[in-house]
């Protein structure tokens, strides 16, 4: 089992491994959207058309589960808890991603659009890859100013501007395109997720 052979069984599923660490004598593989092509296949599923809460999440840990089986692994998810599995932590520790300069991480590869949709803890230590470099480095920060409330801060996030932005006049569209700040990113643009994806988690996040 190499880290290269997973990668190619999670992005037949439109998943991408975002990053492995070794946790005790395991190591742990996690797992995120793999783009472009990632909300067309989430989006023509039956767990989007059946109409029951969560539909991302229901299709993430059925897919996720899958694979974990099929790698002879135990599937991990952000819900499960308390208490709640440390997955920003794992995402540090796996070296693709940072605290960004607005706070949330920023990954190699999706940037500031970065989310895991689970993991799979397999026994034993895979081989894994030189880190890379963090993108921030050298990068002009546009995410520092894009928010047009400045909710987003090196230290903090301000729940309560961002909320009455969106729910008033949202001159940046956060709520049809995604949260201004995380679009900013060079990173993010190259990523290929469409602004449907965003839509659909800004209205999770902000049903009105």
């Amino acid at each position: 089992m190499t880290l290269a052979g997973l990668t190619d069984d999670a992005r037949a599923c439109q998943l991408d491994v975002f990053g492995a660490l070794h946790d005790g004598p395991d190591t742990i593989i996690l797992l995120g959207p793999y783009e472009p092509g990632f909300w067309a296949r989430f989006s023509d599923s039956a767990e989007y058309a059946d109409g029951l809460p969560d539909p991302m999440d229901r299709w993430s840990k059925s897919r996720i589960t899958v694979l974990a089986d099929r790698w002879a692994g135990a599937a991990i998810f952000p819900s499960d808890g308390p208490p709640y599995p440390p997955f920003f932590d794992w995402a540090l520790r796996s070296g693709r991603a940072w605290q960004s300069p607005v706070t949330l991480l920023v990954h190699d590869t999706a940037g500031l659009w970065v989310s895991y949709r689970g993991a799979v803890r397999l026994a034993g230590h895979l081989a894994l890859p030189a880190a890379p470099a963090c993108p921030c480095e050298g990068c002009a920060a546009p995410c520092r100013t894009a928010c047009p409330v400045g909710a987003l801060g090196p230290d903090n996030y301000d729940v309560g501007a961002c909320l009455a932005h969106l729910n008033g006049a949202d001159s940046a569209d956060c709520m049809g395109a995604g949260c201004a700040a995380r679009r900013a990113c060079p990173v993010s643009q190259n990523y290929g997720r469409l602004a449907a994806q965003s839509a659909f988690h800004m209205k999770a996040f902000n049903p009105r």
